[in-house]
């Protein structure tokens, strides 16, 4: 099947024109984001209090890397983990986003995504001032890493730039040895899953990424990629394997797709599914965690 044949179409305009829209922003005072989220300390710092925020210009904001789904930026932070809970935001505006030092800003975030709708955002930890989240941008290709690139990235983002919005109760484990898709409790309750089905996975040339959790990032149809009706669901996870294992220009994304064969190792990475599985993916929120056992 072609892959996300979309991406370098309409959607390919669409990401360059929202990278055009510079959006004021000034980042330097505490945030008003609910108050009920938990301060922690960062597991890159030891207890000493977290780094005040560095004041960014719109200027120098604008000039930044967006980080979306093609992009590979540096200066990102691997984020090879499995995670159970997380906290889902909008932005507020364009926003900046800093590594492990958190001194200068190595990209941003647009306001709205490639579809012009709000951006997603998935926040795993807070610590002072900042919220530690989760992007949709590589930190290296594969092919620069010796064929094992870090399939999702992480940094820091100013708590003032984003608002909260409603947390999903469930979330997405894909099996690759039982070649399954389950929708479990996001607390990681035990017992059986509420929704398990089967599904078609990467090969062992082009494998689906394992050991790390991504989110889902954005959902769109397009008949003529072969889904049908059935909409395509892209998470924020890469291929760690293969800079582009589809071909095309759409970053080597992990998503979540109808077709015919629903088992086996079949696919160049992504997940395969049949309608009703797609259908129950369809039916949870953005921000919803994706983790690849």
């Amino acid at each position: 099947m072609r892959k996300y044949t979309l991406w370098t179409t309409a959607v390919a305009g669409a990401v360059v024109l929202a990278g055009a829209v510079a959006v004021p922003f000034v980042v330097g005072s505490p945030s008003a984001v609910s108050a009920a989220r938990t301060t922690a300390p960062s597991a890159t710092s030891s207890a000493s209090p977290a780094p005040a925020v560095p004041h960014v210009d719109a200027a120098a904001l604008a000039a930044l890397p967006e980080a979306q789904y093609s992009a590979v930026i540096g200066g990102l932070m691997p984020f090879d983990r499995t995670i159970t809970s997380d906290t889902v935001f909008r932005l507020r505006a364009d926003a900046p986003l800093f590594g492990a030092a958190r001194t200068t800003p190595v990209a941003r975030f647009a306001a709205t995504d490639f579809l012009r709708q709000p951006t997603t955002v998935v926040g795993l930890r807070r610590d002072g001032d900042w919220e530690l989240v989760l992007t949709p941008a590589r930190q290296q290709l594969p092919s620069a890493a010796g064929g094992s690139a870090a399939a999702q990235t992480s940094a820091w983002v100013p708590v003032s730039s984003l608002r909260e919005v409603a947390t999903p109760t469930t979330r997405v484990v894909i099996s690759t040895t039982d070649q399954t898709v389950s929708i479990v409790a996001a607390d990681g309750a035990s017992g059986s899953p509420a929704q398990r089905f089967r599904a078609g996975v990467g090969t062992a040339d082009t494998p689906t990424p394992t050991g790390v959790t991504g989110y889902l990032e954005q959902r769109y149809v397009d008949p003529a990629q072969g889904t049908g009706e059935h909409p395509i669901q892209l998470t924020s996870l890469h291929s760690s394997a293969a800079d582009e294992p589809y071909g095309g220009h759409d970053g080597g994304l992990i998503g979540l797709h109808w077709n015919a064969t629903t088992s086996g190792a079949v696919s160049h990475g992504c997940v395969r599914l049949d309608a009703e599985a797609v259908a129950a993916i369809n039916a949870l929120p953005l921000g919803t965690l994706v983790t690849v056992e």
